[in-house]
């Protein structure tokens, strides 16, 4: 990725600060209560359910330890990533991503219409994953996206499905926590999710960038998702702004932990009473860094709202609902090109 390239160096307002704040503060929640094979007592599922609704409610990102995914699995699919990333340009772009199946290699991404400095190789959870052909939405028909298999490394599909079944897991037993948090049934939210989800995993290469003052390997954003289940490796880059004073503050990463975070869906669900945070991905001009984050989405046909036992006369619903296939597919539209204007957010939703 040598030079520089116009494309991109980020806006002077948002070109990130070479001096680091280290998060104080962002949990780190253990998950054994709810991991362990024994039964737990009642009082310390109760205290983690208040853990995780506090995190959620102050932070919107927290970290995990003891929670269930099995070392080697993480150690796989890590090392598979970095063989893979290793290959020369034109091996990697044999599985290159297209509009019309935005799954594989990519390494032209762009967020807020500027360019981030990675490549990444993306893989849905469900192959095939059923999506509507448009947003229109007049428009009934569905198409489905289906998953590269690189011929290299050996079992790279093999390795990623196995990854996967083990991080959903871990997806289902938090968002039954987090229902808890809200005053919920601890199953309300897997309807959502139960048949058809359209969730995916991304596997990330930051390489070295000489200028890290002007380019961020992920630009600000939010994730339009439920939840998103983050493996990064020790370099650390990942950012988030903090909520109490609008500071971006440097996630250290934990030594086998995942940094899990609420994206939009839970914002809208919860009608704001749990917010999705800001963050952008840092890059440096002597390592090259990793990272691999599951992305929980629910199905294409899934209608998203406020939910009615967190909505009354006193706290209305404060968004419109809107059809979350229609929603994806305008999207990922914004990831092959750059727009004129900003891409589809909850907030052109939100009921004035």
């Amino acid at each position: 990725m040598g030079e520089v390239d116009p494309a991109f160096i980020q806006d002077l307002e948002h070109r990130p600060k070479l001096s680091i704040i280290q998060a104080e503060g962002i949990p780190i929640i253990d998950l054994s209560p709810i991991s362990n094979h024994t039964v737990s007592d009642p009082s310390s599922i109760e205290n983690l359910v208040k853990q995780i609704g506090s995190a959620c409610k102050e932070w919107g990102f927290f970290q995990v330890t003891n929670h269930g995914v099995p070392l080697t699995l993480r150690q796989n699919i890590e090392k598979a990533s970095r063989l893979f990333f290793a290959q020369n340009l034109e091996e990697k772009r044999k599985v290159s991503r297209d509009e019309s199946s935005p799954n594989g290699y990519y390494d032209t991404e762009h967020t807020k219409n500027i360019r981030d400095w990675k490549e990444v190789f993306d893989f849905q959870a469900k192959d095939p994953t059923f999506i509507p052909v448009t947003f229109d939405e007049h428009d009934d028909r569905v198409t489905h996206w289906t998953n590269h298999s690189p011929q290299y490394p050996p079992n790279f599909r093999d390795i990623i499905e196995e990854y996967v079944q083990e991080v959903e897991k871990l997806s289902f037993k938090l968002l039954e926590i987090i229902a808890l948090s809200l005053g919920l049934e601890a199953k309300r939210f897997e309807e959502f999710f139960i048949k058809d989800q359209t969730s995916f995993i991304r596997l990330n290469h930051y390489p070295p960038c000489p200028s890290p003052h002007l380019a961020l390997g992920v630009g600000r954003h939010k994730d339009i998702g439920a939840l998103t289940i983050l493996a990064q490796d020790d370099v650390g880059g990942l950012e988030v702004k903090r909520k109490a004073d609008q500071e971006w503050i440097r996630v250290k990463p934990t030594p086998g932990a995942y940094i899990i975070n609420v994206g939009d869906l839970i914002q809208v669900w919860s009608n704001d009473l749990y917010e999705s945070v800001e963050h952008r991905a840092m890059v440096n001009s002597e390592k090259e860094r990793f990272s691999i984050p599951f992305f929980l989405f629910p199905a294409h046909y899934t209608e998203v709202k406020p939910l009615e036992e967190l909505t009354n006369d006193q706290n209305p619903a404060k968004y419109r609902p809107y059809n979350w296939g229609k929603f994806l597919v305008r999207r990922k539209g914004s990831n092959f090109k750059k727009l004129n204007v900003e891409n589809i957010q909850i907030y052109h939703y939100k009921i004035a």
